[in-house]
């Protein structure tokens, strides 16, 4: 009987004779083989029955004129493409002689999935070169690299053993259909590709979800006036649609379009049912910031995300904080009503108010200020060769407005000073009004604080440029009359009252634009000195002396304004970074200041008493800043589905208003006891607190009608009849404007 073969005798290398030559066959170089011809010897004595030899898993051949084709080459097209010719440089890298990856001069390779195609290379030279450099240490990182544990110089370390093959052998009869096999660590190799096809897949499908109007595509975008992007007098706040798109849409598209053409530079919500929606670029961003997912499904079957009704509030705040403006479309009417106008009708929609960074009076914005500035400059320069500015800014959430000017030089030291001073978050100016010193400083400090405000550039035509026209403006709408002081006696103490006339009409124009009408009929309009009656201290002094931020990253910390701030209130430190910006040089002004501190010091009881009635204050000034805004403008309670929030609202600021005032006038009585305000009384201004006639009294009557009609003021459930009581309610409450003012200010000195 025939003695049979070992088992392990197909790990012999086959002799000349039985390998046949073919043009197709791979040559393996000698240096990188791997030694399977190892001399195993046979085991001797054990007979095992005829078995069929394993499939060889890599071609081993080393002769160069056999007839015979490797066992692989059955199978090599599962896992490369041929070529008609393949680089022997490219095969001598490979410790197979098998490249990695297949690469075309033309054409690209299909990894895992054949749907998605991965480019690997120009040509074959470049793949080689890389593949070489790369062993050499010095050369790039290729596309997909080598197994860690590749195969390199032939050391004993690196001879397989029998077990080790046979994993190889499991692992390629489980790859199935697994497009690269260049090296023992297959499952790697794959998770690698299969992560590439993913990520191609989604870029793909990122693709396909673009705009379906052609006038959104940034190379045709245009501004109402039809300028393109590149054009210097483009108005990005603008777009341009087309007359036949607009033909062409539905009447919710145009509700839509008609407010945001004008409010490009927003973040447009649109109220549908009970979610805002964002389209378009919009939706971009909201992609882009907040993860949400966009789909195809919004008005006009255009780009959308959106959110719940629960959720806006938060998604506001968010956006608002990353420095996006954002816009609320509400619904004036429910469907129900729609329907009732007949079965056609479109939900009537408006656009009710407009929320920045630089004008934001809700949520937590913070104990220092938030302003938003406009400067105008002079075309000509004065007699002595020097520069007039004229500013103009508000604190919205204080409802403040302060307005005067400057006169500086080419070194734009006053404008850095009023710069550093108001820390603005944002900035109007004209495009083509500023000259390129004024143009400079404005960048220049802007960068000092730890964050950057927005510089809004407003083109010519879209602004006043004539004083006369302002006066006349402001006199027709009406704005300020709510104002402790009358808006034209304000500009009596101005220098260059003209300029300053037209920075005011800048900023009044933005706040239009922005819903913002309470704050220009109600707030207060005072003027502003940037260095009269104090120290001088332009802008690059206030800089270079780190008084409000360091030079290291922008911060308060180790600075002066830092290490002075020891405040309890919000309102106390707004008013200490105002002192440190104008330091007294009148020697009776600081003397009463010393006085109040050392008779505070000489009293301890009484000025623990006072800390702790101080921390149990709110934010007054922004609470009165509040409810001033809400006089006269019950339109918003109009509203359905937010009216009732709006009024809630309302109902708790002025609640918490009237019982942080008590704590104040508390507190004012208190140091009146301990015969502290007569000191009090030579730096700030005290409104009469006892009698009759005295605030204590006034403030009683308010706090008797909150317990009646709102005795659950932070959680009340308002009706269309609370609306009413609470209107009548405030507007008796202002006619004391000036007297809370001077408590606010009191109370926070």
């Amino acid at each position: 009987m025939q003695r049979q073969k070992s088992m392990l005798s197909f790990l012999k290398r086959p002799s000349s004779e039985d390998q046949s030559s073919g043009n197709n066959k791979l040559k393996l170089p000698n240096q990188n083989a791997v030694p399977l011809t190892k001399n195993i010897p046979d085991i001797l004595g054990t007979e095992t029955p005829p078995e069929k030899l394993p499939r060889q898993v890599l071609p081993f051949n080393s002769g160069h004129d056999g007839n015979k084709s490797s066992a692989f080459s059955s199978i090599r097209h599962k896992f490369i493409r041929e070529k008609p010719r393949i680089d022997r440089d490219l095969a001598k890298n490979d410790s197979f002689g098998i490249p990695s990856l297949c690469t075309k001069n033309e054409g690209s390779e299909t990894l895992g999935n054949p749907s998605v195609s991965l480019r690997l290379g120009s040509n074959r030279s470049s793949v080689s070169s890389n593949r070489n450099s790369n062993q050499e240490g010095k050369g790039s990182v290729s596309l997909i690299q080598g197994d860690d544990h590749g195969f390199g110089p032939e050391t004993p370390s690196m001879q397989p053993f029998v077990p080790g093959l046979k994993r190889v052998q499991d692992d390629m009869r489980t790859s199935g259909d697994r497009s690269d096999c260049s090296s023992l660590n297959t499952s790697k190799r794959i998770k690698s590709l299969e992560g590439l096809n993913i990520g191609r897949k989604n870029l793909e499908a990122e693709f396909e979800m673009t705009s379906k109007f052609e006038w959104l595509h940034p190379s045709q975008i245009k501004d109402a006036n039809g300028r393109m992007a590149g054009d210097s007098l483009y108005d990005k706040r603008t777009l341009f649609i087309p007359p036949d798109a607009l033909r062409k849409m539905s009447a919710s598209q145009k509700q839509y379009w008609d407010v945001k053409c004008k409010y490009m530079d927003i973040l447009l919500f649109f109220k549908v049912g009970k979610f805002y929606e964002l389209y378009e670029l919009d939706a971009e961003i909201g992609h882009k910031e907040l993860d949400w997912k966009m789909t195809q499904s919004g008005v006009g079957k255009c780009r959308q995300v959106g959110i719940s009704e629960s959720g806006i509030d938060e998604a506001v705040q968010k956006l608002l904080a990353r420095g996006y403006k954002v816009g609320r479309m509400e619904q004036l009417e429910t469907s129900e009503q729609a329907k009732s106008r007949g079965s056609t009708s479109v939900i009537r929609r408006k656009l009710v108010h407009v929320l920045t960074p630089s004008t934001t009076s809700e949520g937590n914005i913070g104990p220092d200020a938030v302003h938003l500035l406009a400067v105008k400059e002079t075309c000509n320069e004065q007699e002595n060769g020097s520069t007039a500015f004229g500013f103009a800014f508000v604190d919205c959430a204080a409802l403040k407005v302060w307005v005067g000017s400057i006169s500086d030089d080419a070194s734009c030291a006053a404008l850095g000073a009023l710069l550093m001073q108001v820390s603005p978050k944002e900035v109007i100016h004209n495009a083509r009004g500023l000259s390129k010193d004024a143009q400079k400083a404005l960048k220049k400090y802007s960068l000092t604080g730890p964050a950057v405000p927005l510089l809004s550039p407003v083109q010519p035509g879209a602004d006043f440029v004539d004083p006369a026209e302002v006066k006349n403006f402001l006199d027709l709408k009406g704005y300020f009359k709510g104002s402790c002081n009358k808006w034209d006696h304000t500009f009596d103490g101005v220098t260059s009252h003209d300029v300053a006339l037209c920075a005011l009409g800048s900023l009044v124009n933005h706040l239009e634009r922005l819903m913002l009408d309470e704050v220009l009929r109600n707030g207060d309009i005072l003027s502003y000195e940037v260095y009269r009656g104090c120290l001088k201290m332009d802008g690059q002094t206030l800089v270079n002396l780190e008084i409000f931020n360091n030079n290291a990253d922008g911060s308060p910390s180790g600075t002066l304004y830092k290490y002075l701030d020891n405040c309890v209130t919000s309102p106390g430190k707004r008013l200490l970074r105002n002192w440190v910006c104008h330091p007294l040089k009148d020697v009776e002004k600081i003397n009463h200041r010393l006085d109040v501190i050392d008779r505070l010091v000489e009293n301890s009881e009484a000025t623990l008493s006072a800390a702790q009635y101080l921390r149990k204050l709110p934010d007054l000034d922004r609470l009165f800043g509040r409810v001033k805004a809400s006089i006269q403008s019950s339109e918003a309670l109009l509203l359905p589905l937010i009216g009732a929030k709006i009024l809630k609202q309302r109902v708790k600021v002025f609640g918490l208003l009237v019982k942080g005032l008590r704590i104040g006038l508390d507190l004012l009585r208190l140091l009146q006891k301990e015969h502290l305000t007569s000191s009090l009384a030579k730096v700030v201004s005290l409104p009469v607190l006892d009698g009759d006639d005295g605030l204590d009294k006034f403030l009683g009557q308010f706090e008797a009608a909150i317990k009646s009609d709102f005795p659950n003021f932070q959680d009340h459930n308002a009706t269309d009849f609370d609306a009413e009581t609470l209107s009548i309610l405030m507007e008796l409450f202002v006619e004391k404007a000036t007297e809370w003012s001077q408590v606010i200010y009191a109370i926070s000195c």
